[in-house]
């Protein structure tokens, strides 16, 4: 009897190849439905269009948003590519048939995944081009994040023309911590980054350098100048809670609250009501917060160097369910990225990241450390993330809002004991010269 393979199987044993004439005309004609890409009123800057190369390209871009196919589709097309995405999306119904025809290739997640890798050089040998972005997921706060170490090395190894997609407004548009779109507008510029000269030329840290400074960009910042309304639907503040958590005037953690267009402080009273500019407005006199969520975000993230930095015992725990990816059959629930599992506690101190619970029943613990991880992997919205254990992805649910915090403190528990995936040059400011790990 021939054996079951398991999904995790077939995708490794599936042919990644430039897309078929047909199934690239049906993905067009759908992506300019007017419930798909003409949604988000985009509007199109093309420097250097990459229609017009003749071979093997990448194509790049920062990733803002879950809606970020749409423009990158539009951009090229009908000429074809293969798009990067996240391994644990594949196994959900509603993406699982659609990935397969158009060819999309899964990545594990900030791990060396032979089986993305393996696909990839198969699509540029057979004169095909890439789209992925280098910072691995798309942004959780409204501003980019470090590409991926290993970039530049990746770039250079290939030596084929790399375009770069710079979007505007499509966090704004779809954010991470809310599924639901808020329509507004997006702009899209498309140039040419690297030339094949440029990549035998440049060092791989040269690379992500430019790579680094080319993706600087803020939506929240962006919107104080190009003023665009979004239509925030009384969902301006939802679940902003998980990554805005600590309150900026009585400096307590955990205790903030976003219900409809307002983010406030259950302790103090201290929030914000946020418009369709995504402007603060105080709720009271007297009330403080940073000009922004990204802000905010950056704010904390002083905070916790600061914390960890003066407190060798520093732990944070906190309790949480878990999921699975399934084995054999798609996850049916849209809303779903995995299928539960157990529960336990997750601890963040400064030797990892661990876990003491149970799965199915029986008990189960591990820990990675930061030699392993930098950041977490946030897929559907900030009440998750994933992380992958022993090569298995699995979803981690806190009870409380603070996805946020964990987040902040495996990248700067990474920076001060590692530092493979160094902070941005212009954040320096937040470590006030403190020591970090050089490697």
């Amino acid at each position: 009897m021939k054996e079951k393979l398991t999904i995790e199987q077939k995708l490794a044993k599936r042919e990644y190849k430039i897309p078929g004439n047909l199934i690239w005309a049906a993905y067009s004609f759908l992506v300019a439905m007017p419930f798909f890409e003409p949604k988000y009123h985009a509007t199109y800057d093309i420097i250097d269009d990459p229609r017009k190369e003749k071979g093997p390209c990448f194509i790049v871009w920062n990733h803002l948003s879950r809606r970020d196919y749409l423009f990158i589709k539009k951009v090229f097309g009908w000429k074809k590519f293969n798009m990067v995405a996240g391994a644990s999306e594949f196994y959900r119904k509603k993406f699982y048939g659609l990935f397969s025809a158009c060819k999309i290739i899964p990545k594990k997640n900030f791990t060396n995944d032979p089986v993305g890798i393996r696909a990839i050089n198969k699509v540029i040998k057979s004169g095909g081009c890439i789209s992925f972005s280098p910072e691995g997921m798309s942004s959780i706060y409204g501003h980019n994040q470090p590409v991926v170490p290993g970039t530049g090395r990746f770039l250079q190894f290939y030596r084929i023309p790399v375009y770069f997609m710079k979007l505007e407004g499509a966090y704004l548009t779809s954010h991470k911590t809310d599924i639901k779109d808020r329509p507004g507008k997006v702009h899209v510029t498309v140039s040419k980054l690297f030339t094949s000269e440029d990549l035998k030329s440049m060092t791989p840290e040269q690379i992500e350098d430019k790579l680094n400074l080319t993706f600087k960009h803020d939506d929240y910042e962006w919107n104080k100048t190009a003023r665009v309304k979004y239509k925030i639907k009384n969902r301006a503040a939802y679940n902003l809670e998980t990554i805005c958590y600590k309150c900026p005037k009585c400096g307590k953690d955990l205790v903030m609250v976003g219900e409809g267009n307002k983010l406030y402080c259950k302790e103090c009273g201290n929030g914000v009501e946020i418009d369709e500019y995504y402007d603060f407005h105080y709720l009271h006199e007297g009330d403080v917060a940073p000009v922004s969520p990204s802000a905010w975000f950056d704010w904390q993230r002083e905070q916790v160097i600061k914390e960890i930095r003066a407190d060798e015992n520093y732990s944070f725990t906190c309790d949480v369910e878990i999921g699975e990816m399934p084995k054999y059959k798609p996850i049916k629930d849209k809303n779903s990225l995995s299928l539960p599992c157990g529960k336990g506690k997750i601890t963040i101190d400064h030797k990892g990241m661990h876990f003491e619970g149970e799965r199915h029943g029986e008990p189960w613990s591990w820990t990675l450390g930061y030699d392993v991880i930098y950041s977490l992997v946030i897929e559907n919205d900030t009440t998750a993330t994933c992380m992958y254990v022993k090569g298995e992805c699995i979803e981690i649910k806190p009870t409380t809002p603070c996805v946020g915090k964990m987040l902040l403190l495996v990248e700067e528990m990474h920076r001060l004991h590692v530092n493979l995936w160094k902070n941005f040059p212009w954040c320096d400011y937040m470590y006030n010269g403190t020591e970090l790990e050089k490697k």
